[in-house]
């Protein structure tokens, strides 16, 4: 669904916005699906634990960086709604997908309470500019159903902390705990907000809960200091190449790859690429290549 304009403000003006029924509901049942092939059934999970002690290393040791085991999982990081709004937020079509992780976590496994923080100090190697200009699009999407039990994120207004300098990216543990906002919401809903942004995880406050999200973050291409990952590290996984050919031009885009047009497309990159990902159609690259 077509994020309004409305929620596009809200992100501006407290710095988050939250839209329910985001993604359409035979997307996010694939999705949904697919999360067990990765990622154990909350019943089987909770039947043992102790099968799954991966779990227990860190409250980061559910994440799996994109691409995902599955394509149905990984569209969702391209998501043509996504990508409008990455677009509309950044008020240019050329950005970049710079972060793709899919997180699971499973009460009981590890204390997820976080203290508030910003999220730029892994996500540029500078600092946000006050004005906003070329703020970056950070992104939850949930997979699962989140309550006030779950973990859900907390969240705190820019109101409340727009006195604080840009430079202060921590804070002590419990500090905003009376400003803060809870997402909550259904499978398929997003939260859009800010690196700049004070924010935390939270513990689950009931047993036998879990939680599952796809977190998708976009920048304006041209700031070369911001950034998280370098795709080419993650692109000898099969799962990357069946994602590439899957995707289409605009999707490929997002990730560096070389559009219609440019001048690194000739009979050679033609002829390798291809070889490379033997299932991409390659007709619109081929596009005035003599």
């Amino acid at each position: 669904m077509r994020v309004p304009d409305k929620n596009l403000a809200e992100i501006w003006d407290r710095g988050y916005t939250v839209m329910e029924n985001f993604i359409d509901p035979e997307s996010l049942k694939a999705a949904q699906e697919a999360l067990w092939t990765i990622h154990p059934r909350p019943e089987d999970y909770f039947a043992d634990p102790s099968k799954y002690p991966k779990y227990t290393r860190s409250q980061f040791a559910g994440i799996q960086l994109f691409p995902f085991d599955k394509w149905e999982l990984s569209r969702l990081c391209v998501y043509p709604d996504l990508i409008d709004l990455a677009e509309r937020f950044l008020k240019t079509k050329e950005i970049d997908l710079y972060k793709g992780e899919l997180w699971a976590k499973y009460s009981g496994a590890i204390n997820y309470d976080q203290y508030h923080h910003r999220d730029y100090r892994n996500h540029t190697i500078v600092v946000p500019r006050e004005d906003q200009l070329n703020a970056q699009m950070t992104t939850f999407i949930l997979l699962s159903d989140v309550t006030a039990t779950d973990g859900p994120t907390k969240v705190v207004p820019l109101s409340e902390t727009r006195d604080i300098p840009m430079g202060t990216a921590r804070t002590k543990f419990g500090t905003f705990f009376d400003k803060e906002v809870s997402i909550e919401g259904a499978a398929g809903s997003l939260m859009v907000y800010k690196t700049d942004v004070f924010h935390r995880g939270s513990n689950f406050t009931a047993p036998g809960r879990s939680r599952f999200a796809i977190l998708t973050d976009f920048k304006t291409r041209a700031w070369r200091w911001q950034g998280k990952l370098a795709w080419p590290d993650h692109s000898e996984k099969a799962v990357w190449d069946e994602a590439m050919a899957k995707m289409s031009v605009r999707q490929r885009d997002l990730f560096g790859f070389p559009p219609p047009g440019s001048e690194y497309w000739n009979a050679q990159t033609l002829r390798d690429v291809q070889t490379r990902y033997p299932e991409m159609d390659m007709t619109p690259y081929r596009a005035g290549v003599a």
